[in-house]
């Protein structure tokens, strides 16, 4: 056995380095606070910092309670902490608050820490992002089915509606005008279809993606001039940009195509209403990152492009599916607008989200942003096809508000 240390051994052990210590605390995945026995916040990590959405040092010596709506649960865990002394652990937990996008369900681990006097160490794992991307992964999957299902449509409709259209033109020139009308609703009815499988067609898309370094106000920017001189000139549009922000790897028709059907579907969600209004909202939030199948790599994902309006909302039993194909609250829809628009985010490596409340309905995209060593397509036909975006997702810190 080793002898027990003597005064002069601890005096010398090398003391812990404090910056260290609180580097390490601000590179790990979830919130932590440490609060003492008058529930005063004594210290916080980076994480903590984002998903409250106050500085540390405006959080330090603040009631946790001003930070949780009233009667959170939260609360009576620490209080239970510190009269047994005892680590708790309670799952599925809503911190959500008045006025936020959305409800805030978290994992929580609180433990006492008596070296702290009295304080206790509250670990807080956010849920949404993660089940957020589980819906994503069945999205993707859906898609995919369309996929295939739309190049065995174009070989397998497309060539029998032509000729039933052609013999149907042919037999206008001899009948009667009472039965040319019923040949007229065969070439309208078979133009429709070939209408919706022209558009269930971009699903099989395969090509490479030509992307170039974008900046994403630009295309926000086009986009609001296309709704306001058109489909949109009843609403009030409102801009809430980060100057800041660094420019994104895409290709600039398609997002722009993937934004503007965001806004279109805004606006018919809207209506007639006076009061009508679409937020175009950009930030910073670094937190989420993918990992694509077969690539070693993480690719962060600190974009933020958020399409708001205040319409109705989407009915809560479609939410969940409101990106998967023929999945539509409209009585005329084909239900593919939002299946190609997660197709493109979905391309361009990055994450689409819907948060919906009365008049308060919010489309979220994180997207990578560009790098210098970003391969960027320059129009080569033997360019390398864009990864595969299925994911595994390591978490830093809150993505979105």
């Amino acid at each position: 056995m080793s002898p027990a240390l003597t005064r002069s051994d601890t005096a010398h052990r090398p003391q812990p380095d404090v910056r260290l210590l609180q580097s390490i605390l601000d590179t790990l995945p979830t919130a932590i606070l440490i609060v003492g026995q008058d529930n005063l916040v004594t210290d916080a990590n980076a994480v903590a910092e984002a998903f409250f959405d106050i500085g540390r040092q405006l959080m330090i010596g603040q009631k946790i309670d001003r930070l949780l709506p009233f009667g959170s649960p939260l609360l009576a865990l620490i209080a239970q902490v510190h009269t047994r002394g005892a680590t708790i652990n309670e799952y599925g937990l809503d911190l959500g608050r008045p006025g936020q996008d959305a409800d805030r369900r978290v994992d929580v681990h609180c433990a006492p820490l008596p070296e702290s006097g009295d304080g206790v160490l509250i670990v807080l794992q956010e849920r949404t992002i993660a089940d957020k991307i589980d819906r994503q992964l069945r999205h993707r999957k859906a898609v995919r089915s369309v996929s295939g299902l739309a190049s065995m449509l174009a070989h397998e409709i497309k060539n029998p509606l032509s000729g039933i259209r052609g013999a149907a033109q042919l037999l206008e020139s001899g009948i009667d005008d009472a039965d040319r009308a019923l040949t007229q609703l065969i070439c309208e009815e078979t133009d429709r279809i070939v209408r919706l499988v022209d558009r269930m067609e971009v699903f099989s898309d395969a090509r490479p993606l030509r992307r170039e370094k974008i900046n994403i106000h630009a295309v926000l920017d086009h986009v609001k001039r296309v709704a306001q001189s058109g489909f949109g000139r009843h609403i009030r549009f409102v801009e809430d940009y980060d100057p800041s922000l660094p420019p994104v790897a895409a290709n600039r028709d398609q997002l722009v195509q993937a934004i503007l059907n965001l806004v279109k579907n805004a606006a018919e969600a809207i209506g007639d209403a006076v009061d009508g209004e679409i937020t175009l909202k950009t930030a910073f939030r670094p937190g989420v990152s993918l990992r694509p199948v077969g690539d070693r790599n993480t690719v962060g994902l600190p974009l933020e492009v958020c399409v708001r309006d205040n319409g109705p909302g989407v009915p809560d039993d479609i939410v969940a599916h409101l990106f998967e194909p023929f999945v539509t609250t409209k009585s005329s829809g084909t239900g593919l607008g939002l299946a190609l628009v997660a197709k493109i985010i979905n391309d361009h490596g990055g994450v689409i989200e819907c948060d919906s409340l009365p008049r308060r309905t919010a489309f979220r995209i994180l997207l990578p942003m560009y790098r210098e060593e970003t391969p960027v397509d320059d129009g080569d036909p033997a360019a390398e096809p864009s990864k595969s975006t299925d994911m595994t997702i390591a978490k830093r810190g809150r993505a979105q508000k």
